[in-house]
Formats: C-alpha cells, structure tokens, sequence
C-alpha cells in the first residue's frame, strides 16, 4: 500500500497540488482522474519521487520515501509505464524489455532474455522480439512497455494515461493486461487517466482531483452515485456516462 499525507506542490507560486491526501491499495487498480490541468500527473510524478513535493509524506507500505536510506530500495520496486511508451528506438523489442535488468541486476545474458522473453509472453507478444519499435502498432508499444515495467518484478506499477493515443478496443485490452497483471503479480497499481471506459472498467479504487484539491474517494460501483457536484459534471461529459445513466 502506498499513503500519501497533505501532498502539496507549487511551480512559481502557483499552487498545483492543495494538501492531498490519501492510500493505494495493494492488489488493486487504483485510478486518480481529473480534467486536464488538474495535477493528476503531478501527484503521480510526486509519488514515484520524479519531483519533490514541498510539504507531505509519502509512505510505501510504511516506509518514508523521503529518507535517503528508503530511496534507492523503493526505487528498485517502481515500475513505470509512460504516456507515451519511451521504448528506444535503435532497441529490439527484447532489448527494450531487457534494459532495465542490465541497468539493475547482476543477471547472466542468458538470464536476462529469459526473464524478457517470459514478460512479453506474458503480454502476448513472444514472437514479437526481434522487430523494432518502429514495426509494431501503438498498442504493441505499449504492451512493450507493460512488459518492461513488469520485467524487474516491481511491488508498484505505475501507468501515466495508458490510453493515450489509442483505439477503444486496444484501449480495453491494456486495461484488462494491467487488471489482470495487478491481481496476479498482487502489486499496487496507481493509474492516471480521463479515459472512462477505463474508470468504469478497472476502477477498484479511484481518487477523483479537482483544481489541486481532492474532492472524492470511491470505486467504479459507487461513483455514479456521488453527489460532488465537480466530479458529476466530469463525469457527465462523458458520452458513456450519459448512456450508462440514460
């Protein structure tokens, strides 16, 4: 589990992140939501410790991640699955995934393909190492990069709007590979999305943001129930809201 206690961040005496605070639950899909510009990915950029924030506490599973000795184990057990996948380019598939073992680990060659090999099967992508980045689609690259986030067998998964860019049907098939894999491997997954097929669909636990504050708590089978006025009309922008509702 990971607590997070009055999270606060400002950029040049704008204030983006107003005292949040709140838990990420371990075997869960934990979603944070919010209109654009709300500090979404600021918070999940504050987590994972890629910026500061300037008052708060931040607790994996009750350790302070703000204490050097912390640090550097915490980060070992991050995985990261960016916007926009960040594979490199002049890499194969397989050593995509295999790069962060040769970063971190002492692994024999040998040890770290196979961990790699045995990632992407667990994507649906076995025969797919040996092409490049540029070969495969969109949502190829990002099954790579759920692949390479789970290779160093993190405790913490991380996915910053895994949608983006993509088709609905492929946008379901990466939420239930990141549903699927949060429950097998029982790893706290915090996910940072507008998508609504994805809060209705992987929606264990959602942190609804608005304007820097944090203005409701709930899961997929409650929220349609809320009575936050902000977080009713985010919801009702959505065409599949208003059908769900209709």
């Amino acid at each position: 589990m990971i607590e997070i206690n009055n999270i606060k961040k400002a950029f040049s005496g704008k204030e983006v992140l107003k005292g949040i605070s709140g838990k990420f639950y371990q075997g869960k899909s934990n979603l944070i939501i919010g209109s654009s510009g709300t500090g979404k990915s600021v918070l999940l950029k504050n987590i994972v410790g890629l910026i500061q924030p300037d008052e708060g506490e931040i607790l994996y599973d009750g350790r302070d991640f703000s204490k050097p000795a912390a640090i550097q184990e915490i980060r070992r057990e991050i995985g990261m699955l960016f916007q926009g996948s960040a594979l490199f380019d002049s890499m194969t598939v397989l050593e995509n995934v295999m790069f962060p073992l040769k970063m971190f680990t002492k692994m024999s060659p040998q040890e770290r393909a196979e961990r790699a090999q045995y990632c992407l099967e667990r994507v649906s992508l076995d025969k797919a190492g040996s092409l490049m980045p540029s070969e495969i689609s969109g949502g190829m690259q990002k099954r790579v990069g759920i692949a390479r986030a789970i290779v160093m067998n993190p405790k913490y998964l991380f996915c910053d709007e895994p949608n983006s860019g993509l088709d609905p049907q492929t946008a379901i098939t990466i939420d239930e590979l990141i549903q699927d894999i949060t429950q097998e491997f029982n790893m706290t997954t915090v996910v940072v999305t507008h998508d609504m097929n994805s809060v209705m669909g992987i929606g264990d636990h959602i942190m609804y943001l608005c304007q820097g504050h944090k203005l409701w708590e709930g899961n997929k089978d409650n929220i349609l129930d809320t009575d936050c006025k902000e977080l009713q009309e985010f919801l009702f922008s959505s065409e599949l809201i208003r059908k769900l509702k209709s």
